[in-house]
């Protein structure tokens, strides 16, 4: 029993010395010019498969992206980090990385499940180009970022696109749209949503846009208190899934 214990807590301490890697790997966050991002990642209790990051491709267009894996542990982390490190290096063959259904078609033909121990991942993807405020964007399997304009108004960004690794020959499609000044995007992982209620029920995008539309945009704790609230809703003290937020202000 003893040795069991230890073993334990090896294997804990294992995993939270990866879960700080992953943190070492997100970007830090943007506090001025025409593009501004803040960010919150807590892991859950397990090991996930969350990243995301952004920079500017060039003086122009401003890239942003989430991936998800699915299910939990050290191959769904180190299946995220593969393709994070590939999207960060803009190292994709024949891929236009101003063009989101292309950076999608390649992370599909490089990324299969079938070569990948079954593992399969989802991902939102998009790139603004700065003198014509055009937001470019697709996604594939994941739940869509939410557009907040000044007037209150909010629109859910996504294309219908198959999740990345399923299928080799999937096609995959854009979306675009003119961004108004000033505007705030959300882009999420699962875990921001898929939070159960004490009653059973499911808190939804719809929950989640119909919270975040009355909160401030400069209020710089708005994504802690986001978090808490969920805490509060659940129940629990860390999430069952890892809560990865990423705000991008226009």
């Amino acid at each position: 029993y003893e040795a069991l214990l230890v073993s334990q807590q090896v294997l804990a301490k294992e995993l939270a010395l990866a879960a700080d890697y992953v943190i070492s790997l997100l970007p830090r966050p943007v506090t001025d010019g025409p593009v501004q991002t803040r960010w919150r990642y807590v892991p859950s209790t397990q090991l996930g498969g969350d990243c995301f990051s952004y920079h500017w491709i060039d003086d122009e267009h401003f890239a942003m992206y989430l991936l998800d894996v699915c299910g939990h542990g050290v191959g769904s982390a180190l299946l995220s980090v593969s393709a994070f490190n590939v999207l960060r290096s803009q190292t994709l063959p024949s891929a236009d990385f101003r063009k989101p259904e292309q950076v999608l078609t390649a992370l599909n033909g490089a990324f299969q499940m079938d070569d990948h121990n079954g593992l399969y991942f989802t991902i939102w993807y998009g790139v603004y180009q700065r003198s014509t405020r055009m937001l470019r964007f697709a996604s594939g399997g994941h739940p869509p970022a939410l557009l907040m304009t000044a007037d209150g108004e909010t629109r859910p960004l996504s294309t219908g696109n198959f999740f990345i690794g399923g299928l080799p020959d999937s096609t995959y499609e854009s979306g675009a749209l003119s961004v108004p000044a000033p505007a705030r995007l959300y882009i999420f992982s699962h875990g921001v949503y898929e939070v159960d209620r004490p009653d059973g029920s499911m808190w939804t995008v719809e929950d989640l846009g119909a919270y975040l539309c009355p909160h401030a945009p400069e209020e710089d704790g708005e994504l802690d208190a986001l978090y808490r609230h969920l805490q509060d809703m659940s129940g629990r003290t860390t999430l069952e899934d890892d809560f990865s937020m990423l705000k991008v202000n226009f």
